[in-house]
């Protein structure tokens, strides 16, 4: 279904967690997600919290789905004196690559409560289904 394909991607993921440096437009942080499929339909949830849906954006091409977003910091007064920053700010990217088992064209989004979740649906052509097996009569027609 999803395939991750670039360790170093994740290892850029583990070390801006640890070191909490600031994703930027030509290296963005990575966003946490979960991902499942329930019957013929696959979810994604993204947890970008703090950013309006505006200031996200999202692409699909080739069977490769981008999401970026960009959080920026706070308006604050001139005299403000910051005494805790720990909220992670700047551009946050992820790629997905879909397989060809779902259906890119008909993916849907809604943001809720600093969620982005994404409906895939299962393609046509990776659904179960049944074949019909021909009895002895069909036989005959397939040999003429």
């Amino acid at each position: 279904m999803l395939m991750r394909t670039d360790p170093f991607r994740e290892l850029d993921r583990i070390t801006q967690q640890m070191f909490g440096t600031t994703g930027t437009w030509s290296r963005p942080s990575a966003m946490p997600m979960d991902a499942w499929r329930d019957g013929d339909t696959f979810y994604v949830q993204f947890d970008l919290p703090g950013i309006t849906p505006e200031a996200i954006d999202l692409d699909v091409e080739q069977n490769v789905l981008t999401v970026k977003a960009e959080r920026r910091p706070a308006e604050r007064g001139d005299d403000a004196e910051v005494q805790v920053s720990e909220r992670p700010l700047g551009v946050f990217s992820r790629q997905l690559f879909l397989g060809d088992t779902l259906d890119a064209e008909h993916i849907s989004a809604a943001y809720e409560a600093g969620v982005l979740t994404l409906k895939i649906p299962v393609a046509e052509t990776a659904k179960p289904r049944k074949i019909q097996i021909s009895g002895g009569e069909d036989r005959k027609e397939l040999q003429a």
